[in-house]
Parts: structure tokens; C-alpha cells; sequence
């Protein structure tokens, strides 16, 4: 039997280190999974929808230092259901490569069953999209995606029919190998001095990370002792800038601490280093603003610059240190960290307030799994209060990961990444901490998790409510309405579903329950009954913030619904004290 279209694939993906497809298979997609089948080398993944397989291969692909992930759809609804991880994975700038199988050739052009325009479908969330035709176009396309995804760090889209799929391959005219070239890229010598000048200058200097420091934390420290300056993070690069930094004082933004939020507005220059942090309103306006990033499009875009220059944080550090001063005022450094230390002591009153009988905080939930995690866990968070617990309680120690999807902000993707992390990283300990509300949207794959028997620990904070959907009503003046949810049990779902299920409603056996979990084999869920009543306020809390926050509570009362308002008062008095 010739080599197949189909055939050529797999060994191209083989040939990439590609471990796993994540999908549905059928009708376009069974040539595809036949191929895999019968080499043997890459493993077919059976997601029960399209979507968790993208988050997943998205995950295996942030984890294994952006090396190649895959997901699969096929024609029609298949491939559509992939698109919100799709541009979840973009944004964050991973390699995956999405294989989206289309309706025969032949049906092209006259609305045929299950048709779909893949081109202006995932133009928007690719780096490359196009569709194969032929079998010598297939081989080159798919070499071409492959090349995009890696070196641009995005999704890149290759279309293929199903009845291509299974043609006679034909090999390439053109070069078969990806050439992962690594080149060191920072400023010139005449920038770098106008770099140390401005560092040089300012008295009071503070810098602020993102995920572009992941491989310099040695440089960011060194350059922060040598200028006597507080570090802050955002929340994708805490777990690479937290540990052993004696310099830092926390994150801002919306999920941040008051700590961080001071240190870049009470300083006289803000040095941004690998971070295209969205957030302008916690940006000072009114200060010296130097921004470092590999993407030179991305500077300035979020704040006036003073200086924007292109280079990878870590060679462009090393090559600085020599021409910076040292420092020997430590006064701004020494007033950050003692506030730093001030707003930890205040997070502590959340912890050490356990809450009651099926209203647990969860702040101490968040805590206790992260005293008992171990110190090379893989977390995994969902958007909304879950990204704030685990932003403020969850600590790196230099080993731990941390997933979420804090750029495009989707609900459901914390036990599709787990399931991502746990394939790719089988003897690593996996924990996703889940919102009711993204579980909900995604529950069918629970199934996917046993039939692998992948020892995820799910930790789902039930609040019985879209938590960040209400404290956003609440906050722009407007009474929540349709925010509360009427759940399973979700211990119950899981033990339907084959593996180890948990309620738990009293605080004293949140512990217990969690290192039960941790130390058992196979998958667990533990269904914590939550606070739906805890807040979490950012940094900074505008004037506008607290007068909607008491526009609605007003309406809440005038509604009747006043045991709702004393439940909120009571929850969050910590809170509101600290704001009035």
C-alpha cells in the first residue's frame, strides 16, 4: 500500500516530537487517526469536545518550553469548537499547530453538509491558515505551519480534506527541516548606555516583570540589588520572579496587592522588563517609563514611554549590570517591602478566618493548598475569583508552574489544561483549581480524565455563583441578577464518572480532605462549598468603584433583599474597612 497523505503527516508531526493529537475524531478526521493508529509513535487523544482538547495541547505546549503541541477538528462543527482555545493559545504566544479536516474537495463552493470557510474562520487567531488542495501543496503547507507555529509562537492552521487525506503522498520540493535557531537579541551598545544613564539618574527606581523574565531571574535580581529596587510581577510570571527575590513586593492589576501597586507610582522611573501587562489605569502616568521586550510592536502600547527598546530580558540584563551603578540608598526599597509585609499580615486575617458551615473562605482553601502542594506542582486555575485566590495565596518556589488563561480570559480552561499537563508531565503532581461555573461548561470531559486515569486533583470552589460576573455588577452600581447557579454535586458527578469524589462544608475538614486527595492514586475531586459572598478588591479601589458598590447594595435593599447585603457586609468587613 502507497504512503497516504494521512501517513506523510504523522511522520512530519513524529519527525516535530509531536507526543499526542487532541480530539474528536470522525468522518474527515478517521483517515488522520487510522495513520496514527497504525505508526504507533503519537497517541490519539479522545476529548469529549474539541475545546478542552485545544486548552490541553495548548498547556503541553507552554509546559515543554513552547515545543509543538496539536488539536484536531473535523470539518464543520468539529473544527469550530476548537476556536476559543485556539485564541486563548495565540494570545499567550505558544507553537500549536491545529489540524482542521474539511468536507471533500469536490464539495468545495456550494454549501455542502458541515461546510465551514476555515480561512476567514481562524484568521484571526493564527499565525498561518491556509488549506491544502494537493497532495505536494499538503506536504509543503503543513512543513510551513509548523515552521510559523515555532518561531512566531502561535497557532498556526492546517487545513485538510478529508479525501486529500487519503490520496498518494508526494514528497516536497522543498526543505523538510525546521531550523530552531536561537539568536541572543538585545539593544546596541549606544542604547544600553542611554539604558544605565536613565537607571543611573533615578533615585528611585522600581521594576515590574512579566513573562519575559521567566529565564533571567538571576539578572532581574542582581540588576534590583544594584539599583535598590522593589520588583513586582504579573501573574503569568509570578511563579519565575517570587521565589528566593528578596526584592519583591507582589503583583498589581486586578488581581494584585496594594504593595506593588505603590512601588511603581511612588517611584521616579518604572523599568517594564518582558511584559505587555494589559492593564493601563495601574500604569502611573506621570513618571519615567523604560520598557525592554522582544517585540518591539509591543512598546508603548500600554503607556508613554520614555525609552522602549527590543531584546530578550536575560542577555539584555547581563550585558547592562556592568554599566549600572550601585546603589547604596535603600530608603524606597526598605518603605516598599515594609508595606509589602504590612499587606501579607492583612492577607493572613482572610486566611485565618475560616469561614462556616458552607460558606468556607476561600482564602484558606487557596492557603492550604499551597502548604500542601508540592514544590514541583503544576497549578492550573480558572478565570474569575479562581485566578484571585490563586494569584494572592499561591506561591512559586522556583519549580512550580502556573496555567491559566490570563490573556483572553475564558472561563472552563483550568481541568483542560490539568488534563494537558498531567499527559505531557506524568510523574508531576497536577492540581486545578476550578470555578463552579467553568467546571460546568465543560463537565463532559471529566470522562476524558478516567479514561486515562490521569491523577489530576480537582479543587472546584463552589460558590454557587459567577463570583467575578457579580462583584462586577456590583462594583458599576447594578444589583447582580442571574449570577446564581443551581449546581450537582459535582462529588457525586465524579464519582459517576469512575473516580474519587469529595464534599466538603465544614472549614475543619478542608485539610484533611486535601491531603487525602494529594495522597491518593488517580484522579480525585474535591467539591469545597465556598463563600459566594467573599470579594476581592483590587489594589486600588476608584471612588466610582465604591459609590457603584453602594448604588447597588441600596438597590439590593430597596429589592428586599437585605439578608443578601448583611451576608456581604459581614463577608468582606476586612475589606470595606480598608477602603472607606
Amino acid at each position: 500500500m502507497s504512503k497516504k497523505v494521512a501517513d506523510q503527516v504523522v511522520e512530519m508531526l513524529v519527525k516535530n516530537n509531536v507526543k499526542r493529537i487532541y480530539a474528536v475524531t470522525g468522518d474527515s478526521l478517521n483517515e488522520l487517526n487510522d495513520a496514527v493508529r497504525r505508526n504507533g509513535k503519537i497517541k490519539w487523544i479522545h476529548v469529549r469536545h474539541e475545546e478542552v482538547g485545544a486548552y490541553a495541547a495548548a498547556a503541553e505546549a507552554e509546559l515543554d518550553d513552547n515545543s509543538l503541541a496539536c488539536c484536531a477538528g473535523s470539518s464543520g462543527p468539529g473544527h469550530v469548537h476548537l476556536i476559543n482555545g485556539m485564541y486563548d493559545a495565540h494570545r499567550t504566544g505558544v507553537p500549536l499547530l491545529v489540524i482542521a479536516s474539511t468536507i471533500h474537495t469536490t464539495e468545495f463552493g456550494v454549501d455542502y453538509f458541515q461546510s465551514t470557510n476555515t480561512i476567514k474562520l481562524f484568521d484571526d487567531c493564527s499565525c498561518y491558515n491556509q488549506i491544502a488542495a494537493t497532495p505536494v501543496q499538503a506536504s509543503r503547507m503543513l512543513q510551513s505551519a509548523i515552521q510559523h507555529a515555532l518561531h512566531l509562537k502561535g497557532v498556526a492552521v492546517f487545513g485538510l480534506p478529508g479525501d486529500l487525506a487519503a490520496e498518494a503522498a508526494a514528497e516536497s520540493p522543498t526543505a523538510m527541516h525546521n531550523y530552531r535557531n536561537k539568536p541572543l537579541v538585545r539593544p546596541n551598545d549606544e542604547e544600553l548606555a542611554k539604558l544605565a544613564d536613565m537607571l543611573n539618574e533615578g533615585k528611585k527606581v522600581t521594576i515590574f516583570c512579566g513573562m519575559g523574565c521567566d529565564k533571567a531571574h538571576n539578572e532581574v535580581i542582581a540588576l534590583a540589588g544594584k539599583l535598590k529596587a522593589p520588583i513586582g510581577y504579573s501573574f503569568r510570571a509570578k511563579m519565575g520572579m517570587q521565589y528566593d527575590n528578596p526584592y519583591e513586593v507582589g503583583m498589581t492589576g486586578l488581581l494584585g496587592l496594594p504593595s506593588a501597586f505603590h512601588a511603581m507610582h511612588e517611584a521616579d522611573v518604572l523599568l517594564l522588563l518582558g511584559t505587555d501587562f494589559p492593564y493601563a489605569n495601574f500604569i502611573p502616568t506621570d513618571k519615567k517609563i523604560i520598557q525592554i521586550d522582544t517585540r518591539p510592536e509591543r512598546l508603548g502600547r500600554r503607556a508613554k514611554l520614555d525609552l522602549g527598546l527590543c531584546g530578550d530580558i536575560k542577555p539584555t540584563i547581563a550585558t547592562l549590570l556592568p554599566l549600572v551603578n550601585q546603589k547604596s540608598d535603600e530608603s524606597f526599597l526598605f518603605a516598599q517591602l515594609a508595606l509589602y509585609e504590612e499587606v501579607k499580615k492583612h492577607q493572613n486575617t482572610y486566611v485565618d478566618d475560616r469561614g462556616e458551615t458552607d460558606k468556607i473562605s476561600p482564602e484558606f482553601v487557596a492557603h492550604t493548598i499551597n502548604d500542601l502542594a508540592n514544590d514541583d506542582a503544576i497549578f492550573t486555575v480558572d478565570t474569575g475569583m479562581c485566578c484571585v485566590w490563586g494569584a494572592r495565596y499561591l506561591h512559586g518556589t522556583g519549580q512550580r508552574k502556573l496555567l491559566g488563561s490570563f490573556n483572553h480570559g475564558s472561563m472552563a480552561n483550568a481541568m483542560p489544561m490539568a488534563i494537558g499537563a498531567a499527559l505531557s508531565h506524568p510523574g508531576r503532581q497536577v492540581i486545578a483549581l476550578c470555578g463552579d461555573g467553568g467546571l460546568s461548561m465543560l463537565l463532559g470531559d471529566l470522562a476524558t480524565i478516567k479514561q486515562y486515569n490521569l491523577p489530576i486533583k480537582l479543587i472546584v470552589f463552589n460558590n454557587r455563583s459567577l463570583g467575578m460576573v457579580k462583584l462586577e455588577m456590583e462594583v458599576a452600581g447594578l444589583p447582580d441578577n442571574e449570577t446564581d447557579m443551581v449546581n450537582p454535586d459535582f462529588a457525586l458527578v465524579a464519582q459517576a464518572m469512575g473516580f474519587t469524589g469529595v464534599t466538603v462544608n465544614e472549614p475543619e475538614k478542608v485539610k484533611q480532605a486535601l491531603q487525602q486527595a494529594f495522597m491518593t492514586d488517580g484522579p480525585v475531586l474535591i467539591n469545597v462549598l465556598t463563600n459566594p459572598e467573599s470579594l476581592a478588591m483590587p489594589p486600588k479601589v476608584e471612588w466610582d468603584q465604591m459609590k457603584g458598590y453602594a448604588v447597588s447594595m441600596t438597590k439590593l435593599i430597596l429589592d428586599g433583599r437585605m439578608s443578601e447585603v448583611l451576608n456581604m457586609v459581614k463577608s468582606n468587613y476586612k475589606h470595606l474597612s480598608e477602603v472607606i
